[in-house]
């Protein structure tokens, strides 16, 4: 609602300032009030036709034509150095208030209508041969820029075309983990959209552009907490459905101690052992805004208004069964009497990163463990339980009330819906405390006989937005919403479209799966 305000404030705030400044461009001021004809004039008063306003109208586009149209209302004062463009760009509005109010500034004519006609005088004098004048046109050429001034600009131009890419439509990912395998493998480069599931605007304004988190080489977060605007989202294609490979935000990375190879979430570090504790005790904590949290990437189980349950590793939803992923994966001990060699599991695609070689523990699929077995008829493979690491570990993180949690035995988890009321009392507060408290901002208070929500008493709670359940596809290997629970809405990114490169072990010098680019995500 913010982002709606702010556009309509600076809509308003353009057209009184094209009141002021179209009588100095020969023109009525009332047309700069009017919707559309404003645009249409300001389009003639630089040059160009007024048809060209109606590219405005077409998404994204409109972005490079609104700042075109801008950089050339400077241009046609006369002001074509790259600090005036900078200047337009930048302020808008205000800027063209100077322009209208100072009376050193001078309507000097359609600046594009001007360049090409100067231009058309230098094409002349070639044609007719005059080479000194062609020199004295192009010496004293208004409109030429320097080298300089050119690379700025395409520079400028191309991150700025980039970054817009990547904020609003498509962005490339890595897989850095084994946790979605065997669907996505380590190694994995996605191009993911941002728009199937609704472009979300950007709620961290000051940033580097390019840049997610982190600056590298000076150990430092690439943007500034403030200003932040309320979270937007516009333009959704499609819901997500149950079984769609999801990239989101990291919901519990909005606390997060930061080691060079992973995070942990200050919630982690917290119900974890002493001995973690201690690892990270005089560790800054980083705080994050959502959009700045890490990119995870799981596949959705359970969707708003739905149960989750597993039993024995397998996915209810409803108390249903439901259909799971081809190549799904489980911790197995390989025993056998006689010895596999590393290359034939490799063969077989085994991931002999992960796991524990030396004892002949590895995570497989169905097929895998099939393939393995059909060795030798001395191999047995036999599925082991992880450890659940403590009573803490799993969400949410409360043995009292939800007791004998494991990770293949697990729920139900009731996932709420926005419009969606529920009782809560001390019996499943731990389920929804950080609902109500983080991702809704309201001030949670739990106390021995009470619950208070702002200040009041509270004995239910109706849910401000969507909510989804998050698992990897490696479910002996996979921090997901087993460990930090659901997913809101407002953390959701985009929808993986497919595998556009892919190395083994995410290495090039193991070599490039060539059979898996341009694989389609949807099939996976």
């Amino acid at each position: 609602m913010s982002v709606l305000i702010f556009l309509i404030v600076y809509y308003l705030l353009l057209s009184v300032s094209l009141y002021f400044l179209f009588p100095k461009c020969g023109h009525k001021g009332v047309q700069g009030l009017i919707p559309g004809l404003n645009f249409a004039v300001w389009a003639e008063i630089i040059g160009r036709k007024r048809l060209h306003a109606l590219w405005l109208l077409f998404p994204i586009v409109n972005f490079f034509i609104f700042f075109g149209l801008i950089i050339d209302m400077a241009r046609s004062f006369g002001r074509l150095s790259l600090s005036h463009a900078t200047l337009a760009v930048v302020f808008g509005p205000l800027y063209f208030f100077y322009l209208a109010f100072t009376k050193t500034e001078i309507y000097e004519g359609p600046t594009l209508t001007k360049e090409r006609e100067y231009r058309a005088k230098i094409e002349q004098a070639k044609k007719d041969g005059k080479d000194y004048q062609v020199k004295k046109l192009e010496s004293k050429n208004p409109y030429k820029k320097s080298v300089g001034r050119e690379w700025i600009e395409a520079a400028v131009f191309s991150i700025f075309v980039a970054a817009f890419i990547r904020m609003f439509m498509i962005e490339a990912y890595t897989i850095p983990t084994s946790s979605m395998e065997g669907s996505l493998l380590v190694g994995d480069y996605l191009f993911v959209s941002k728009m199937h599931y609704g472009v979300r605007t950007p709620m961290t304004v000051i940033q580097v552009p390019l840049l997610h988190n982190r600056i590298p080489f000076f150990n430092t977060e690439s943007y500034l907490k403030k200003p932040q605007l309320p979270y937007f989202r516009f333009g959704k294609f499609e819901e997500i459905d149950h079984g769609d490979l999801v990239v989101f935000n990291w919901p519990a990375g909005d606390s997060i101690y930061l080691l060079p190879h992973r995070s942990y979430s200050a919630n982690q570090v917290k119900m974890g052992s002493d001995q973690l504790k201690r690892q990270f005790r005089n560790m800054e904590v980083i705080h994050r805004p959502v959009d700045k949290t890490d990119f995870y990437i799981k596949r959705c189980v359970g969707l708003p208004g739905s149960t989750f349950e597993l039993r024995e590793g397998r996915v209810y939803i409803d108390g249903q069964p439901v259909d799971e992923p081809e190549k799904l994966q489980f911790l197995y001990q390989v025993k056998s009497s006689v010895q596999i060699s590393p290359n034939t599991l490799d063969r077989l695609d085994i991931n002999l990163m992960e796991g524990d070689v030396s004892r002949n523990i590895y995570y497989l699929n169905e097929q895998q463990v099939e393939a393995v077995r059909s060795l030798d008829r001395s191999i047995r493979v036999e599925r082991l339980s992880p450890d659940v690491q403590g009573p803490y570990h799993l969400f949410p993180h409360d043995p009292e009330n939800f007791p004998d949690f494991t990770w293949d035995n697990y729920g139900p988890i009731p996932i709420p819906a926005a419009g969606e009321t529920v009782a809560i009392d001390h019996s499943n507060i731990s389920l929804y405390r950080r609902i109500i408290n983080v991702y809704e901002d309201n001030d949670l208070e739990v106390r021995e006989h009470q619950i208070f929500i702002n200040g009041e008493p509270a004995s239910e709670y109706t849910f401000q937005q969507n909510y989804f359940w998050m698992v990897g596809d490696n479910r002996h290997n996979s921090e997901d919403s087993r460990v930090w629970g659901f997913v809101p809405e407002d953390h959701i990114v985009g929808k993986p479209l497919f595998i556009f490169f892919s190395t083994k072990n995410a290495n090039m010098s193991d070599g490039i799966r060539w059979n898996r680019i341009f694989k389609s995500a949807s099939g996976l």
